[in-house]
């Protein structure tokens, strides 16, 4: 956006550039009469001066040595005082660098201490995460618990029956389905027997008991792998229960639901 200025020698009136005017703090040099002057202060209102013929910038009369005022003249006009506030370039605030670099450090360290916590429940939002996960815990001395969602284990059948060669025996036989796609732990079963629908014994079940194949510590470990099945077969005395009947389901969840 260009301004309008005014001679106060000749009376000429120029246009010019606010960076033109902050480049020597306002002070301009008439290109008719050579005369130095504030061209700040000698601001005119642009729309008086558009009848008028406005001459090219003063800046064309800088090098010219015919147009330049008498020694006196010049050395009176040289000093046009301080420059308009809106000229005066602001120094930018500190930057306070270390402040932020502070505030990023402790964001980071409170990253990786809910990541440390919440490590077994990432691995249930993003399960290709935990190769990762078992790696950086391994270096520093911890582990990656499996995770559980009960919610997404079924029991898709189970039957019990009496053991055809060993008297007083029942055999229990069921079948688990891990319908996470994330391999999480074994549940743990509440069996109960019953007598003509009345429970006489209730047992809890780990995975300790129902899996006694070969390798069974080690199927524990890596836990029920997603969209995996497991099939249970459990031997139990029933000769003191005296139980014609059972009830089975994951504890707590099942149970809880069924007022087990």
């Amino acid at each position: 956006m260009s301004l309008v200025t005014r001679c106060p020698t000749c009376g000429t009136a120029f246009r010019v550039q606010r960076d033109q005017l902050a480049a020597r703090s306002g002070a301009v040099r008439c290109g008719k009469c050579g005369n130095l002057f504030d061209g700040v202060s000698a601001l005119v209102d642009d729309s008086a001066e558009r009848l008028l013929a406005l001459d090219p910038s003063p800046q064309l009369g800088l090098f010219d040595p015919s147009r330049r005022p008498p020694p006196g003249h010049r050395a009176a006009a040289e000093d046009p005082g301080p420059p308009p506030a809106f000229l005066t370039e602001q120094e930018p605030a500190p930057r306070r660098t270390w402040l932020w670099v502070l505030l990023s450090l402790i964001a980071a360290a409170g990253l990786l201490v809910q990541a440390y916590r919440y490590r077994s429940e990432l691995t249930m939002l993003l399960p290709e995460l935990r190769p990762a996960l078992e790696v950086l815990c391994r270096s520093a001395g911890c582990d990656v618990p499996l995770p559980q969602n009960l919610l997404l284990v079924a029991m898709v059948s189970s039957d019990m029956h009496q053991d055809p060669e060993r008297e007083g025996v029942v055999v229990f036989h069921a079948l688990l389905r891990n319908n996470a796609r994330f391999s999480q732990r074994f549940p743990v079963l509440q069996l109960t027997l019953t007598h003509d629908g009345k429970p006489v014994t209730r047992r809890l079940l780990g995975p300790v008991e129902y899996l006694r194949s070969a390798g069974a510590s080690q199927r524990i470990a890596q836990g029920m792998p997603a969209g995996g099945e497991e099939a249970l077969r459990i031997y139990l005395d029933s000769r003191a229960a005296k139980a014609n009947g059972y009830r089975v389901c994951l504890y707590p969840r099942q149970c809880l639901e069924s007022n087990e």
